[in-house]
């Protein structure tokens, strides 16, 4: 399905992430100019969360909580994305003091593309298929 122009700004910033979903999998390929050892990922990957996907979060949450009410495909789904940020969140916190770097990246990149792919082909569609034009023009509002 086509992303619409409302929710596009969300799926062009769901590419990088995914890029760092796969950077932290172990036995994850070498990707151009990014980390390759162990510690430079976890500093990355926290660069990366406090720099975008933190405000990512805020903006996916001022969305679906003004249309969960909409659909109870909608509620579900958006008590389960939030529930994945607030995990997502306390894994990224969590990285900072982690002795086991490898397994906690690995965790943190598992989680976040399966995020990501939810996102991106089950939430999207749901929204895109049950949102009148007006609620998809205020979503097109909030994220521009």
């Amino acid at each position: 399905m086509k992303r619409i122009e409302a929710l596009a700004p969300l799926s062009r910033d769901h590419h990088n992430s995914l890029i760092l979903a796969q950077l932290l999998k172990k036995g994850a390929p070498k990707y151009k100019e990014l980390p390759t050892q162990l510690e430079e990922k976890r500093d990355y990957a926290l660069q990366h969360f406090e720099e975008h996907i933190k405000s990512h979060f805020i903006q996916e949450e001022i969305v679906l909580k003004s249309v969960k009410h909409i659909d109870s495909s909608i509620n579900l789904i958006c008590i389960e994305i939030f529930d994945e940020h607030k995990k997502l969140h306390q894994l990224f916190s969590s990285l900072k003091n982690s002795v086991d770097i490898e397994n906690a990246l690995d965790e943190i990149g598992i989680l976040l593309e399966a995020h990501i792919r939810k996102e991106e082909r089950i939430l999207f569609p749901i929204l895109q298929e049950k949102c009148s034009t007006d609620e998809l023009n205020r979503i097109h509002q909030q994220l521009h």
